[in-house]
């Protein structure tokens, strides 16, 4: 590849990525599937890198599913731990580069500790105004619109909101990451083509890009690949291509 990330004519304001890929990455190697999820902690490091240089705005990155809890047991708890101790280690890096820490999803699950760690890289970090770096962690797209819809039950129930007057813009005003521009690019790693329950109301017209690339091996060349796959595709909104063209 030749062309640069800032030769692109058009760059994504949000990219949500579904991290894919660390077992089968630690299995062609032969070594177990925690060497694999700490290879892919350290992708996570180098791609936040790359999206602060590239001015990108948003980062969403799927870390843990509400379905991940049916893995085995020392499994979970190994991605629990890494959880912590990228918070412990990485938040006073990402305040000094002006980077906000966020976490979508239901934290009550977690244990005490990782929920104070959460707290913390939030508070340090919620001033910060450059790239915001969004953990979706036991996260789940129907969770999201399933306690969207209670809000809005709960307005409705308040004489807040009239019921029959719901709009599509109160049920999205609820969900996670309300405050900020949905994403406009959609990446998953390791080979596999679906969206696995991840950020459904939001990802409704984001562009999908799908990598073969192991999460553990990915890099900033590889974001560059899915940021100029990006560039080139015309985004229509429910628009015909030469009303896009007109504007």
């Amino acid at each position: 590849m030749t062309e640069k990330w800032h030769d692109f004519p058009v760059l994504p304001r949000h990219i949500a990525i579904v991290m894919d890929g660390n077992g089968r990455w630690a299995q062609h190697r032969g070594l177990p599937r925690a060497a694999g999820h700490r290879a892919g902690a350290q992708s996570v490091r180098r791609v936040v890198q790359a999206c602060h240089e590239r001015g990108i705005e948003v980062l969403t990155l799927f870390a843990f599913s509400s379905e991940n809890w049916q893995r085995p047991a020392s499994e979970v708890r190994l991605l629990l731990e890494l959880f912590a101790a990228a918070l412990r280690k990485e938040t006073d890096r990402a305040h000094e580069y002006n980077i906000r820490l966020r976490m979508i999803g239901d934290r009550s699950a977690f244990p005490r500790k990782l929920q104070q760690y959460i707290r913390r890289s939030e508070a340090l970090t919620a001033e910060n105004t450059g790239l915001n770096v969004v953990i979706a962690a036991n996260y789940g797209g129907r969770w999201d619109i399933v306690q969207a819809v209670q809000q809005v039950l709960e307005q409705a129930q308040s004489a807040k909101l009239d019921a029959e007057a719901l709009t599509p813009e109160d049920l999205a005003a609820a969900l996670s990451l309300s405050d900020l521009p949905e994403p406009d690019l959609f990446i998953r790693t390791g080979g596999e083509q679906r969206i696995s329950n991840f950020l459904l109301w939001q990802l409704a017209y984001t562009e999908l890009y799908f990598s073969d690339c192991l999460w553990p091996e990915f890099a900033a060349d590889d974001l560059d690949l899915a940021l100029d796959a990006y560039s080139k595709r015309q985004r229509r909104f429910g628009r015909l291509a030469e009303q896009v063209d007109s504007r």
